[in-house]
């Protein structure tokens, strides 16, 4: 029996590790209160999520195979005995569930065990309280036994007895979708991806460029030569794995870095403009404006 324990220890271990090779430093590995060594890489790994997540810049940079959506929100309806009578869609891809599996259960059973005494404490609140309305952190559980930290604001509706309980957390999507690659046997293939050497081989395209944002985009044919691949290839397997063109990718990575740029430092617009590929400011603005629905001037900037 204990040997099963530890196996699901390592389990989720591995499930963390996978998550933080992928970039994701919001989630934590639930303690056991054992002691022993597994429980002590238990802690350092979490302690090293959260360092990471203190320390880099922006998540952009983190890992260039995926991307960032933030602001995402989850949202569940409780009864008025605690129990998830309905929840949004984005509930049950955020935590791995399945669409149905949550529904019926139990709130507190997809908390952790350090957010239960939490729990119980504005449970009992809401029992006295009909216009509660509170911000506490608690901390799901997902279907992977990984912990997902959330503040989440709790309040009870004012023509019904239901309870919501709402908050926003940063997730991860991966742009190579499974449903965007392809095989040798589909009969709709395009782009020349007839074997996953291929999807590799665009993904260290993809990658190199996220590298050389810096620098001016080489020439499809300079692109060709250093990948060992024909000017067609890249063009058309590029824009079938990640659906966009190498240069719109490319522009789009420096619109956004040159965001992040403006928000986090106080380097001239100008410079940033420059720094993004346009020496003639009045057009980077109008480039941004296009991307983002608002231009440079509209972000306000860290002091």
């Amino acid at each position: 029996m204990q040997q099963e324990i530890n196996q699901q220890r390592i389990q989720n271990m591995y499930q963390m590790l996978l998550e933080m090779a992928a970039g994701n430093f919001t989630n934590r590995i639930q303690r056991t209160g054992q002691d022993d060594e597994l429980e002590a890489l238990v802690m350092l790994i979490n302690m090293v999520a959260e360092e990471m997540k203190e320390s880099v810049f922006h998540s952009g940079f983190v890992n260039p195979h995926y991307t960032h959506t933030h602001l995402v929100q989850i949202t569940f309806v409780l009864d008025a005995d605690f129990v998830i009578r309905d929840y949004i869609s984005t509930v049950p891809k955020v935590l791995g569930f399945s669409p149905d599996a949550l529904h019926n259960k139990p709130f507190s059973s997809i908390l952790s065990q350090q957010s239960l005494p939490i729990w119980n404490r504005v449970a009992a609140a809401l029992l006295q309280d009909t216009t509660y309305n509170n911000t506490e952190q608690l901390i799901y559980i997902s279907q992977e036994q990984l912990l997902v930290p959330c503040f989440c604001t709790i309040s009870r509706l004012i023509h019904d007895t239901s309870i919501l309980v709402s908050s926003v957390i940063t997730v991860i999507a991966d742009p190579i979708a499974a449903e965007t690659l392809v095989s040798a046997d589909d009969p709709d293939l395009h782009g020349g991806l007839s074997s996953y050497t291929d999807v590799q081989l665009m993904q260290h395209v993809y990658d190199y460029i996220l590298v050389h944002l810096d620098s001016p985009l080489p020439s499809m044919k300079e692109l060709s030569r250093i990948f060992g691949t024909n000017d067609n290839k890249l063009k058309s397997g590029f824009k079938h794995l990640f659906k966009t063109s190498i240069y719109q990718f490319y522009a789009t990575e420096r619109l956004k870095r040159a965001h992040l740029l403006i928000q986090q430092t106080t380097i001239p617009l100008k410079s940033i403009a420059f720094m993004a590929g346009f020496p003639i400011y009045p057009n980077f603005s109008r480039a941004f404006k296009k991307r983002f629905g608002y231009t440079p001037m509209d972000i306000k900037r860290r002091l």
